[in-house]
C-alpha cells in the first residue's frame, strides 16, 4: 500500500471526497454522483484509480449509496472493524491506498448475501 501524501491530496481532491476518503466522513444518502447510476463501466478509486467494482455486481439497495454485492477482485479492497457512533461495523477501503470507501453488511442480495455500501465520492467512474 502506498503512504498518502495528504497535502497532495487536498489539492487533488475536492473537499467532499477529502473528508471521505482521508477522514473516514460519508456522504448524505440520494446526493452522492453514482448512487442511481445504471450505466455499465467499473468504478475505481478516486485517490489512486485502484479498480473496485463493476456496474454488473451494482445494486438498488434502497440506502441512496452505490451498492455492489462483491468488489471486483476480493484483494482490492481491505475490511477492517469499525466501532465508531457506538456501533459494530465493517469498514471497506481501498486495499492499494488506504483511501476509505464505506462499509459492508451482511443484508445484500445472492448470490454473496453482502451489500457493499460504497461513497460515490470516494470512487470515479469508467464507462465500458
Amino acid at each position: 500500500m502506498e503512504k498518502l501524501d495528504k497535502a497532495k491530496l487536498r489539492q487533488q481532491l475536492t473537499r467532499l471526497q477529502y473528508d471521505i476518503c482521508i477522514n473516514k466522513g460519508t456522504e448524505r444518502p440520494f446526493t452522492g454522483e453514482y448512487w442511481d447510476n445504471h450505466e455499465p463501466g467499473v468504478y475505481v478509486c478516486v485517490v489512486c484509480g485502484n479498480e473496485l467494482f463493476a456496474s454488473k455486481t451494482k445494486f438498488d439497495s434502497g440506502t441512496g449509496w452505490p451498492s455492489f454485492w462483491e468488489p471486483i477482485q476480493k484483494q482490492n479492497v481491505q475490511e477492517k472493524e469499525d466501532r465508531t457512533l457506538f456501533m459494530r461495523r465493517t469498514e471497506v477501503e481501498c486495499a492499494n491506498c488506504g483511501s476509505h470507501l464505506g462499509h459492508v453488511f451482511e443484508d445484500g442480495p445472492e448470490p454473496t448475501g453482502l451489500r457493499y455500501c460504497i461513497n460515490s465520492a470516494s470512487l470515479k467512474f469508467r464507462h465500458g
